[in-house]
């Protein structure tokens, strides 16, 4: 015969009822007595009928602004677990509301509070939506007035796009499965910009698929954005807020998914708009520039054209000055052998009875040495002079 310690007890039968699916998503109805509260802020009470009770905790975590009483007549979800430590059968639980509120009320508000703590509704991981999609899966009923007002709608708007239906049940036992099959199909097809889930307006019952967390967790799955169309504008489902946009109704979502042809035609006017008018900018800013420059190029030629002239003009007064003709014009004459032609600069070069050409400055005459004399003085002397 084996014995076996008290943990090995407790443990096993922790381990028993914790397999068992119906006790670990369980909702008990009884009266709230024994309320207590430790210095952490967990809830200890007990839910009792006339028959039995049942030692309940609430962690802080997951209380919500209800506040308990004793004596309240109260509905709790929660599992069934034994705290080891002493052997005592608890249920731990995460949601409890006053009697009388509907349990799949109760349900949604637990299961959004528990995808809330694990971050699926938080903005910062939403993702914006494509401007121009060109392939749309839409995850809906295929025979609904919401897949045909959605596709009249894309048509109308956005006639470039394409759309892929992933048809599915929207209500009634295996819609959440066949919904989430959807979602697989989708995100295995190539070239899926977007999806659309989409169900026209329903009750709470009619709608629950949407409330189930399978669902909720193959849109946070998905690989593109996710516009959760379900319902009216007054229905609120978990989809919606795990969703990456919210619309209140399906042709909502439609309108959301793609742009207005007519927004497009006229955003593409006003840019076109703004493109001539830049070019016209441009333009007018390069011949304005072109005419300075040429502004600039006709002062600069004629400052080089002065200046050439003005050198030009002093290399002629330079060269006048330096002229034969100029010396002449000043009463010298230039004096050569008539037969020779030579230049006659010296006295020894002529002898009396040589023949000589004398040229002055407007013409010249022939002529006969009659004699000569040597010396610059005798031919300074040979000039009158002037009386006083």
């Amino acid at each position: 015969m084996k014995i076996h310690s008290v943990a090995e007890v407790t443990g096993y039968l922790r381990e028993l009822l914790e397999v068992d699916s119906m006790l670990a998503d369980l909702w008990i109805s009884g009266e709230v007595s024994n309320l207590s509260e430790s210095t952490a802020g967990h809830l200890y009470f007990t839910l009792k009928d006339e028959a039995s009770q049942l030692r309940c905790v609430l962690f802080h975590r997951a209380r919500l602004a209800l506040t308990l009483e004793n004596g309240m007549a109260a509905v709790a979800h929660g599992r069934i677990s034994i705290y080891e430590v002493s052997g005592a059968l608890q249920f731990y639980v995460d949601v409890v509301q006053p009697e009388g509120v509907g349990i799949l009320h109760l349900e949604f508000e637990r299961l959004k509070a528990k995808l809330a703590e694990e971050g699926l509704f938080e903005p910062a991981r939403k993702r914006a939506l494509p401007p121009f999609p060109r392939r749309i899966g839409v995850v809906t009923s295929p025979d609904s007035a919401a897949l045909h007002d959605i596709i009249n709608i894309i048509s109308r708007r956005y006639p470039l796009v394409e759309l892929v239906i992933a048809p599915t049940p929207v209500q009634g036992d295996g819609a959440a499965t066949g919904i989430v099959q959807a979602f697989n199909t989708i995100n295995d097809t190539e070239g899926i910009d977007l999806v659309i889930l989409a169900r026209g307006g329903g009750s709470l019952e009619e709608l629950w698929a949407f409330n189930d967390e399978k669902v909720a967790r193959a849109i946070y799955a998905s690989r593109v954005p996710v516009i959760s169309g379900v319902g009216h504008d007054t229905d609120f489902t978990i989809a919606d807020f795990v969703a990456d946009k919210r619309a209140p109704t399906p042709s909502a979502a439609a309108e959301l998914a793609v742009p207005h042809r007519a927004e497009l035609e006229a955003r593409l006017q006003s840019h076109s708009k703004a493109l001539v008018a830049a070019l016209s900018r441009g333009f007018e800013q390069y011949r304005q520039r072109i005419d300075e420059l040429t502004r600039m190029a006709s002062m600069h030629l004629g400052n080089l054209l002065t200046i050439s002239q003005e050198k030009l003009r002093g290399r002629e007064l330079k060269l006048g000055s330096l002229s034969p003709l100029a010396t002449l014009e000043r009463g010298y004459a230039l004096v050569q052998h008539s037969a020779t032609g030579e230049v006659i600069s010296r006295i020894d070069q002529v002898h009396r009875g040589d023949a000589i050409e004398v040229k002055v400055s407007d013409g010249q005459f022939k002529s006969r040495v009659t004699g000569s004399k040597k010396g610059l003085q005798a031919w300074m002397n040979s000039f009158p002079s002037k009386k006083r």
